[in-house]
Parts: C-alpha cells; sequence; structure tokens
C-alpha cells in the first residue's frame, strides 16, 4: 500500500514501466515470497496456522522478512532514486528487528498493527514532504488503525499491551526515519 501511494503521489516522476517494475519487486518481495514461506513452514511443522499464535512460530518468519526487506533497499528501492520509500522499508526493518528482539524476551508485538500504524505515518509524513492535502486518507487510516486493533481483540489474537507495542513499534521507527527525509 505505501509503494502504490508513493507512486501515486510522484506520478510524473516515474515512467509507467518503471512503476509497474516497482510494484513487481515490491509485490515479489513482501507478498509472494513471504506466501511461499509460509507454506514451507506449515508443511514443514514448523508453524500451525497464519496466525503464528506461538512466540517461538514468529522467529523465523519475522527473521526472513528482515533478510527480504534488506535485500529490497540494498538492490531495489535505494535511496538515491526512492528516497521516501527507502527509508519507509528501512524503518520497517527496524521495526521488524525490534519485534524479533522483543521475541527472545517473550514480549509478543501485534504485526497487523506495526503494518498499518507504519503505513498511516509514513503517508502523513509523505503527504507533509510533497506539500499535498490527503485529510481523507488520513482520517481513513486512523480508523483503520482503530478496526485493526479492534478485530485483533475480537478474535483474541491479542491483549491490549501487545496491540500498544505494536503500534508503538510501527509508528516510532517510522517518525524516527521520517526526520531524516522530512
Amino acid at each position: 500500500m505505501a509503494t502504490l501511494f508513493y507512486l501515486y503521489c510522484n506520478e510524473a516522476e516515474f515512467g509507467n514501466q518503471e512503476k509497474l517494475f516497482i510494484l513487481f519487486q515490491v509485490l515479489v518481495i513482501t507478498v509472494i515470497l513471504p506466501s511461499l514461506v509460509f507454506l514451507l513452514l506449515r508443511t514443514a511443522g514448523r508453524i500451525d496456522s497464519i496466525m503464528l499464535a506461538e512466540v517461538s512460530q514468529r522467529k523465523i518468519p519475522l527473521i526472513l522478512h528482515c533478510f527480504f526487506l534488506i535485500l529490497l533497499v540494498k538492490k531495489s528501492i535505494t535511496i538515491d532514486r526512492y528516497p521516501e520509500l527507502h527509508f519507509f522499508l528501512l524503518a520497517a526493518l527496524l521495526s521488524t528487528i525490534m519485534a524479533l528482539i522483543l521475541l527472545f524476551a517473550n514480549i509478543k508485538a501485534s504485526l497487523h498493527m506495526i503494518a498499518i500504524s507504519s503505513l498511516t505515518v509514513f503517508i502523513i509524513g509523505l503527504s507533509l514532504h510533497l506539500k499535498i492535502q490527503n485529510t481523507f486518507v488520513t482520517a481513513v487510516l486512523l480508523l483503520l488503525n482503530g478496526f485493526v486493533a479492534s478485530s485483533r481483540l475480537e478474535m483474541k489474537a491479542h491483549t491490549n499491551k501487545e496491540l500498544i507495542i505494536g503500534f508503538l513499534l510501527g509508528a516510532v521507527s517510522q517518525l524516527l526515519l521520517l526526520v531524516v527525509w522530512l
């Protein structure tokens, strides 16, 4: 979603082929490869469901996610060509590493909250950076933060503490790197 928004807001800067190439790379690294890894881990018996309820089941997927993000920022989404998106992905890497470190302390963070809060802060920052007003998009994203948190509570997938930790990991990591490119 962040990539789509980034390309939409910088519409004139990139050609259609370049946009498709970026989208394809991000889709492969952040959706297709993790899906294949999930299927592999589930087949191998390392995880039992998509929910990853056990702290021990989250370690391998998060480690692999870190490697995927590193691959993306080192080889594809470079700082010289796509600086805002590059820092978004670096912040995503930072929040993933912090979530992984917390797992070793037996503390689980909501990965859904990390994702939605990261996206929200990035889009607000990108709007400020590009001097465009996205009041509606910002309002929808803030509402989605609440929907995601409510759904995770309703599904009994997380506690309030895990949701707050997830929200803070996503938002703070974006805010820390936002000051670099804003």
